[in-house]
């Protein structure tokens, strides 16, 4: 039986982390179209956030070559970006190892969701068994940050729920009730960090993690298809 796995790989050389970078309130989904030479075309998907501040990020980002946006549905955008650099040029600084990294091209894995985040990338795949995820794991531990998130068979079921976790659900609870919500807002991220006892930008990001999920399990679900 396959496995699952969520997890993130702090490399500041990945794609598009000085897009992330730039945009911090915006949640950026990256999808790899491999069948365009060595320099594959990404379909980023941008929700929240500045639409100038992200198309100035793309514009400016030394790894764009060129950027389009193919699609727009209220606060989510969809770009069609044209890297400037291979994989392999633009890892090379950051990478001991570019012969691993062409091999896991060959891994019997498939990467189905890879989120842009300032550090590197936060993915999910799918393994054909643990000696595949094993490979892929061992190199991105010899050669950057690996943490793994989640790691199950393939076909478990999930508990029951929206996806949330239970920091997460606490954090869109307090928030709610403190009327961080509410128009006008009536709470800033500093009181709710106060009451969670973290950070601001951690209050931040996990609102906006939970967020993503819930619209990931409602509204993404509808999106229209790409146009051809």
């Amino acid at each position: 039986m396959g496995l699952v796995a969520e997890f993130e790989i702090d490399c500041e050389g990945l794609p598009l982390t000085d897009v992330a970078v730039a945009a911090p309130n915006a949640t950026l989904t990256l999808d790899m179209q491999f069948n365009h030479g060595n320099r594959p075309v990404f379909l980023v998907t941008v929700r929240g956030g500045s639409q100038s501040r992200i198309e100035n990020a793309f514009t400016d980002a030394y790894d764009v070559g060129q950027w389009t946006l193919v699609g727009q549905a209220d606060e989510t955008r969809r770009y069609r970006v044209l890297p400037a650099l291979s994989l392999e040029e633009q890892l090379g600084e950051h990478l001991d190892d570019l012969a691993g990294l062409e091999a896991l091209a060959t891994a019997d894995a498939i990467i189905g969701r890879i989120d842009v985040i300032p550090d590197g990338w936060r993915q999910t795949g799918w393994f054909a068994d643990r000696d595949a995820f094993s490979k892929f794991s061992s190199f991105w531990q010899r050669n950057a940050d690996f943490r793994l998130h989640r790691l199950t068979h393939d076909g478990e079921s999930e508990p029951p729920g929206d996806g949330l976790t239970d920091r997460q659900r606490e954090a869109l609870r307090i928030a709610y009730e403190l009327g961080y919500f509410d128009i006008p807002r009536q709470a800033s991220l500093g009181e709710i960090a106060t009451e969670l006892d973290i950070s601001p930008s951690s209050v931040s990001e996990r609102l906006r993690r939970a967020q993503t999920q819930l619209i990931e399990e409602t509204v993404a679900t509808r999106w229209p298809p790409l146009p051809n």
